[in-house]
């Protein structure tokens, strides 16, 4: 996905899927018909993709809810029956082997993933659609409670693409909410056999501004919070969150979501942005002192760039404890699961290698929500060590 700035023009907000996944030309009527011969042939289970093993003590469970807030009307399709949000919890799991392995994406998610990328003939749908994950549908949640982390993914992608960084801090003892943001990504599967494509390309193309898109998913953020920690739970084991203890990350623009849903709403108590632009401006009094980081490509920190403008503008009027991390080798997808994607179906990588990305994604996110949810002391978090030389610290 390319990065979302406020200078992002119509075709980098249209065709989002960047580097790694990012192929020069465009796919032809023949690689269209290859690709449908692909979906039609049955594939050996080795020929899947493999979502890294997650890291904590703990077997991980999921679910997937679909809600719809009446009480908004969508702002993409006005005539929808309210907004619609697709959820799918990760969450500690009793014991590991508990039920089947959950699904990475529907076969039609898949495929109008890879078609809007434009990678078909490079990307079977049907091999996408089957990463192996590591989470059991439906599996007896731990005891105890735990704190819960939404995840808000990248414009025109799903939540799915989060599934790696989800399943782990689930393993570590969190409830991670990985939120589809109805027409907002190429595709997304509803219930009633409906498909809810990315209507706001079309109207980012047509000069709509990204704080539309922010805002509203600031808006989503706050009807889920209510959705699973209220008095009226839509979840049957909604006890096991911890209400008191919040946070949110997100990928591109999911990320300056996080920060939207920050000022909107004062139950998120956390926030990470992983290499998103800022849509709109913090107000006066910031994030009210609470935590905020910003981690992303190096291009961030460039001095005189759009990037680090865009971001030394907001880090300045972070309030509370911040911070703004760079990643050497790493691009603009390497804080989602698209690097294990390229990698299997040999698209062309970066200098950071697939699973040492999602290892270092991994590390620091959850080093963050463990100093500022669980109030854990991070040394990682204090400044470079030797072990992540890929990460620098920097101050603008």
């Amino acid at each position: 996905m390319v990065k979302l700035t406020r200078t992002a023009t119509a075709v980098t907000l249209a065709l989002s899927l960047a580097a790694p996944l990012a192929i020069a030309g465009s796919a032809s009527a023949a690689t269209g018909a290859q690709d449908t011969v692909a979906r039609s042939a049955p594939a050996a289970v080795a020929d899947f993709p493999r979502l890294p093993r997650p890291t904590g003590k703990y077997a991980v469970g999921s679910t997937t809810l679909h809600l719809v807030d009446q009480s908004r009307t969508d702002p993409w399709v006005p005539s929808a029956d309210g907004r619609e949000l697709m959820v799918t919890l990760h969450y500690p799991a009793a014991r590991a082997g508990d039920g089947r392995h959950a699904r990475y994406a529907t076969a039609e998610e898949a495929r109008l993933l890879v078609e809007g990328s434009q990678l078909g003939g490079l990307v079977q749908p049907e091999k996408l659609s089957g990463m192996r994950t590591h989470s059991r549908v439906g599996a007896r949640p731990a005891p105890g409670q735990f704190p819960l982390v939404v995840l808000s993914p990248g414009f025109t992608v799903s939540r799915y693409t989060q599934t790696a960084l989800a399943e782990d801090l689930a393993s570590r003892g969190y409830v991670a909410a990985s939120v589809d943001h109805a027409y907002e990504s190429y595709g997304i599967a509803v219930p009633g056999n409906r498909m809810l494509t990315c209507v706001a390309c079309t109207a980012l193309e047509g000069g709509t501004p990204g704080s539309v898109v922010t805002s509203t998913r600031a808006a989503d953020v706050s009807y889920l919070l209510d959705a699973l920690t209220g008095p009226e739970p839509v979840w049957r084991n909604a006890d096991m969150i911890d209400s008191d203890h919040i946070g949110m990350a997100g990928h591109s623009i999911g990320g300056a979501s996080a920060a939207s849903a920050m000022i909107a709403d004062s139950r998120v108590d956390a926030g990470i942005n992983m290499d998103g632009g800022f849509w709109e401006p913090l107000p006066p009094e910031g994030l009210r002192g609470r935590p905020f980081m910003m981690i992303g490509t190096e291009e961030s920190s460039v001095p005189g760039s759009e990037e680090e403008r865009n971001w030394s503008e907001t880090y300045r009027a972070l309030d509370g404890w911040k911070r703004w991390l760079t990643v050497a080798g790493s691009d603009h997808m390497s804080f989602s699961d698209s690097p294990l994607i390229a990698e299997h179906f040999g698209l062309p990588q970066t200098p950071l290698p697939a699973k040492r990305a999602v290892k270092l994604t991994r590390t620091y996110v959850a080093a963050f929500f463990d100093q500022h949810l669980r109030g854990r002391p991070q040394p990682l978090l204090k400044g470079p060590t030797d072990a992540h030389p890929e990460v620098k610290f920097h101050t603008p």
